[in-house]
């Protein structure tokens, strides 16, 4: 090797230390994270050859940016290599197929026996699926193999991890901490929030949990973590979630901790741990980042049993016979901001809703549903499910038209019924999804209008009570 060519091989064994204090991860909720680690520089005069073995398996290799932070040292990357095919079994016995080699086979009773055996297939399939292997003993082809592998040396050129190396340039020798910055893909984060209430009441506690998944093919230890709320456009396939199990969380609040950080950042949110958070490879873990003791809360139910819209078009079809829904939904409703108990900009994820039974104190699930990236002073009205005490029923009692006359007229009985021992208030939802030109006639009582198309009646309900709202939707054009 010549004199002005030296190899900085990185060991971990060596980095650990540095890696550990060091390592800063910020993850995106879209399959990638940004992630930084320091590496120490010995550039001699000339050109250097510098390893690192810690990159995930996912690199993407062209976003990689090597620099000096303080800007003091001159330097210039030649060139850069990627390698993702770290020594493993399935490989080595690819890389000495059609080739015998030594196995051993341990007997339960201690006894070990070494024999040998030709790889007629290794099952090794680069990308793919792999497949059985097909090892010849004694002239006898056995599917799968006979005992452990015991392979020769490859010599230097293999790597156990995932690794990158550059051809580094420099006009002088100089020692730094350079940081190394690349995105990639494997990582995703998720919200989840627990909704706790009174058996009778509305006033909640309401806990946000984090959940980090790393799938990159490397572990961090003590890694510094950031994440990133908000759609940030990736230039790359659709990855399909994978299905995880969550793990029960207690809801006692342990006294002082250590609180999320969040902040504005460019058009996005940006959450940072408190604690540095070590996370290997294929695991899952949950921080806490979102405590709210009182929340105000509403609960509102909805008759909403018409599944037209209106689309632009003149609907003129009488729809005789038709049968309508009769569950009544619940909603919890409740605005983003101090006031209610919150003002955080809440991330994306699922609200999980709890009753306490205060027969005998335990918790029990009432529904649950997903919000979209909320910010401050927004309000959300969640749908958990339907009432099982309110019934709602809707008919179409008389419906005309007069095409020369560009008119028609269709009239709707809607009755809400309260079955419970609680009074009730039920807001009846009417679309006009028949024309653009309405006009409602002979309400049996107010009624407000929502939007374009839509009107809304409050009926208030005592307990066993029933109320009918009719009203005729009078359309011009």
């Amino acid at each position: 090797m010549p004199d002005t060519m030296k190899t900085t091989l990185l060991a971990s064994a060596l980095l650990a230390p540095i890696l550990g204090a060091e390592t800063a991860l910020t993850i995106y909720n879209r399959d990638l994270a940004v992630i930084r680690e320091v590496v120490p520089m010995a550039l001699q005069a000339g050109e250097t050859t510098v390893s690192f073995d810690r990159a995930t398996a996912r690199v993407q290799a062209d976003s990689v940016v090597l620099r000096d932070p303080a800007g003091q040292a001159a330097f210039a990357i030649l060139e850069q290599g990627y390698r993702n095919d770290p020594v493993s079994r399935s490989l080595l016995l690819g890389h000495f197929e059609g080739e015998t080699i030594d196995f051993r086979q341990t007997y339960p009773d201690g006894r070990v026996e070494l024999f040998k055996g030709r790889i007629v297939r290794s099952g090794h399939v680069p990308g793919g699926q792999a497949q059985d292997p097909i090892i010849e003993v004694d002239g006898q082809l056995r599917f799968g193999l006979p005992g452990e592998p015991l392979f020769p040396s490859l010599g230097d050129d293999s790597i156990l991890r995932p690794t990158l190396s550059w051809t580094i340039g420099a006009r002088e020798a100089a020692e730094f901490d350079a940081q190394l910055s690349y995105l990639s893909q494997g990582f995703r984060w998720e919200a989840d929030y627990n909704f706790v209430a009174p058996e009778k009441g509305e006033t909640a506690t309401m806990t946000g949990w984090i959940t980090v998944d790393n799938q990159s093919g490397t572990g961090f230890q003590d890694a510094k973590v950031k994440l990133v709320a908000g759609d940030v456009n990736i230039m790359q396939p659709k990855v399909p979630m994978r299905m995880r199990a969550m793990e029960e969380m207690a809801m006692a609040d342990v006294g002082a901790r250590a609180e999320v950080q969040e902040k504005a950042f460019d058009d996005f949110h940006l959450y940072t741990l408190p604690r540095p958070l070590t996370i290997r490879d294929k695991e899952t873990k949950q921080v806490e980042f979102l405590r709210a003791p009182e929340v105000k809360a509403t609960k509102a139910y909805v008759y909403d049993p018409v599944n037209m819209r209106y689309h632009g078009g003149r609907n003129t079809n009488a729809i005789q016979g038709q049968q309508f829904s009769k569950d009544i939904s619940i909603f919890w409703e409740f605005t983003n901001d101090e006031e209610s108990g919150l003002g955080m900009p809440l991330p994306a994820g699922r609200v999980r809703f709890y009753r306490t039974d205060q027969d005998d104190g335990n918790l029990e699930f009432v529904g649950e549903n997903n919000i979209d990236h909320t910010p401050r002073n927004e309000e959300l009205s969640i749908y958990t499910g339907n009432a099982f005490d309110l019934v709602g029923e809707r008919k179409v009692t008389d419906f005309q038209r007069k095409d020369r006359e560009n008119w028609m007229r269709e009239s709707v009985e809607v009755t809400v019924k309260n079955r419970s021992k609680e009074a009730k208030t039920v807001k009846v939802r009417e679309h006009l999804w028949r024309w653009s030109n309405w006009e409602i006639e002979d309400a049996s009582m107010d009624f407000e209008k929502f939007d374009a198309q839509t009107i809304e009646f409050m009926v208030e309900l005592q307990p066993d009570e029933e109320k009918t709202v009719t009203y005729t939707a009078h359309y011009t054009w």
